[in-house]
């Protein structure tokens, strides 16, 4: 007998968060949000509060939101500051009107990556067809899996459950349903630690009620659009025919929207795909200025691209177009690369190339966001092989200035 199609979305709770509190126990249950500056909370509190370990340090030495001075987003929040309104990606001032009280904590990017590779690890070793969808999330495949089919999924989830709890001490829910359109929405049903199964019958029950946004692929033009059409509900859209659908939102959209209503998603768990791209940014505790903050801009321009170079030498890539993102402090975004005739992984030449980059772009107006890019990649084993060996180390000519574009020797 054939089996049934069950496909799972395992989302960790609050993941950035949860991270944090395994750290600071004594901040469960209290209103905290990650985000903001640099990492040095637990250096400033290790100098207040010599030899005593962090873990006892009270709840009231930490910082909070109120006299939080600077710029940034929240990453996440725990699910005590959530009650009060604040979300992820909300700007820290916002949520420091909302929850004053909230403790606030840097992200500590190194300790998240750790545990991420942990836990799904810890899948695998149960149930290996994996689909990576970033840091605290995945998509896994339970039809073949031995106990998938129990309780439509429930069993198994469970397993999954426990597994990476005893492993990390952290928690996730799982959604499971008959493809990954309904089992990410699944996820959100019973969270935080909650097992949600739903089948092809329950749809209408279950998934017609929710907001259009519950769509992952619904953003807010759409949902801006579908509004003004008097469409707030999935159930809304699932009401009106599919001609009428494409019609007001085109061949493709339309038709996949009228799909999607239904609950109809064919997409396989995809176990491997290759990274289009790689890069890291960081946003300013400050606006920085190309000229009176060079030396600044200039360490933090190197350590971005020592980080890439990192990455890419860390997971085997190499890649040839190298490229800059920038953004000012009236928020306008700009951006820039260059492609190499050889593939690279090398920092210098990573640095090199950007720095060319750079001075493609008027730099006259301070900066918030300095980014760093290296895309079209290739296995390194695979553009050594194919050029012989070795990586190019030198120096290649990128593209004037665009007329008009005022530069400024920045790095």
């Amino acid at each position: 007998m054939t089996a049934i199609r069950r496909i799972a979305h395992l989302d960790m709770d609050a993941f950035f968060a949860s991270v944090e509190l395994l750290r600071f126990p004594q901040l469960k249950g209290l209103p905290v949000v990650i985000g903001g500056g640099r990492r040095r909370a637990d250096e400033l509190l290790r100098e207040r509060f010599t030899g005593l370990p962090l873990s006892e340090i009270p709840p009231d030495a930490f910082p909070v939101l109120k006299d939080y001075v600077g710029r940034g987003v929240i990453t996440t929040a725990t699910y005590p500051a959530r009650q009060f309104g604040v979300g992820s990606a909300m700007g820290m001032m916002k949520a420091a009107r909302l929850c004053p009280q909230a403790i606030v904590l840097p992200v500590d990017f190194e300790e998240v990556r750790r545990f991420s590779r942990l836990f799904k690890g810890t899948i695998a070793e149960i149930a290996p067809v994996i689909e990576d969808r970033g840091i605290d999330e995945v998509y896994v495949d339970f039809t073949e899996v031995p106990s998938g089919q129990l309780e439509g999924g429930r069993v198994l989830a469970r397993r999954i459950q426990q597994a990476i709890f005893e492993r990390t001490g952290l928690t996730c829910s799982i959604g499971v349903a008959p493809n990954k359109l309904i089992a990410k929405m699944a996820s959100e049903f019973d969270k935080p630690n909650g097992i949600s199964v739903v089948y092809p019958e329950d749809v209408q029950a279950r998934i017609w009620p929710l907001p259009v946004r519950k769509i992952n692929g619904i953003g807010p033009k759409a949902e801006a659009k579908l509004a003004k059409l008097h469409l707030h509900a999935i159930g809304d859209i699932a009401a009106q025919e599919r001609g009428w659908l494409i019609d007001n939102f085109g061949q493709a959209y339309g038709g996949w929207m009228h799909d999607a209503a239904w609950g109809r998603d064919e997409r396989p768990v995809v176990t491997y795909s290759e990274p289009v791209s790689m890069s890291r940014e960081t946003t300013f505790e400050r606006d920085l200025h190309a000229v009176r903050d060079r030396a600044e801009l200039g360490a933090i321009f190197t350590h971005l691209c020592e980080q890439v170079a990192g990455d890419l030498r860390r997971k085997g890539y190499v890649g040839k177009t190298i490229g800059i993102k920038l953004r000012f402090e009236d928020f306008r975004t700009a951006t820039r690369d260059h492609t190499i005739p050889d593939f690279t992984s090398d920092p210098a030449m990573i640095r090199r190339i950007a720095g060319q980059c750079l001075k493609r772009v008027d730099l006259s107006r301070r900066l918030r966001l300095l980014g760093v890019r290296v895309g079209k990649l290739a296995k390194a084993e695979t553009a050594q092989a194919a050029t012989g060996g070795g990586e190019s180390a030198s120096a290649h000519r990128v593209a004037e200035p665009a007329p008009g574009e005022r530069t400024l020797d920045l790095f």
